[in-house]
């Protein structure tokens, strides 16, 4: 696997979480406007702009869906607590939200979903606010297999995609976790890795990287681990409103970073 591509995986009974990156480049037209460089670098480069107050005091959070696939409010609401627990922005985290219609190009691949971060996203970095685009999808990662469904991507530094329509699905079948908690778990892992989790672009303070899931931590539990079990592990957390959390290796680094 490629240092700078991760997928988060769920393999029915196992969560795998990792991300997706992309280069970026301008605008295929070539016209001049908002400059959009910043946001278009590798993922993890702005681990510590996310994380610190040095250079942006605030975050803007763009949140794109497709028309039926809004997230639901309790995730956002322990999204946000969970980024304002490790980061440092004194002058607040905004999150917007805006419906857009389907694109109709699912199953996605990751090149797909850059183009419609190209066509949809309208908030880029701006004098000291930090800005970062999540675009929730109506259909599927063009890699799921019969057993194995991608729940959310992040790619570039400041860009992450959930699959809204795959983790609907999911949600519906017997015994498993409510929507709500899903979409937290997912929303918190993916920007784990635009904090620079495990080691993409942030520095481990200590050896707790898993050596056969590149950007993932071995520490049972923690919230980035590539795999969790499903009975025993995130579904047990998540039945009773419990959503993983991070390990102290993985704030140890983020604190290292900048970070709380």
């Amino acid at each position: 696997m490629s240092k700078y591509k991760y997928s988060l995986l769920l393999l029915i009974i196992l969560f795998n979480f990792s991300c997706t990156s992309d280069s970026g480049e301008n605008d295929d037209d070539g016209v001049v406007g908002i400059d959009k460089t910043a946001n278009l670098q590798g993922l993890g480069d702005s681990a510590s702009h996310l994380l610190s107050d040095a250079e942006f005091t605030s975050m803007n959070i763009e949140i794109v869906y497709v028309n039926g696939y809004a997230p639901n409010q309790a995730a956002l609401s322990n999204f946000k607590s969970f980024l304002e627990e490790r980061t440092f922005k004194p002058d607040g985290i905004n999150i917007s939200l805006r419906a857009v219609s389907s694109s109709g190009k699912a199953p996605f691949s990751i090149e797909e979903i850059v183009e419609i971060e190209k066509e949809t996203r309208t908030v880029y970095n701006a004098g000291d606010e930090i800005a970062v685009y999540i675009y929730f999808a109506d259909g599927k990662s063009e890699k799921d297999e019969e057993n194995k469904f991608t729940l959310g991507s992040a790619f570039r530094n400041t860009s992450m995609v959930i699959f809204g329509k795959t983790i609907e699905d999911f949600a519906a079948r017997p015994n498993a976790p409510i929507e709500s908690d899903i979409e937290a778990a997912v929303l918190n892992h993916e920007f784990g890795h635009l904090f620079g989790l495990v080691d993409i672009g942030t520095e481990p303070q200590s050896d707790h990287k898993d050596d056969d899931n590149e950007g993932h931590c071995n520490v049972p539990d923690c919230l980035m681990r590539a795999s969790i079990e499903f009975g025993s592990g995130i579904i047990d957390e998540i039945e009773g409103g419990r959503i993983p959390q991070l390990g102290m290796h993985c704030i140890r680094d983020l604190q290292a970073a900048g970070g709380r």
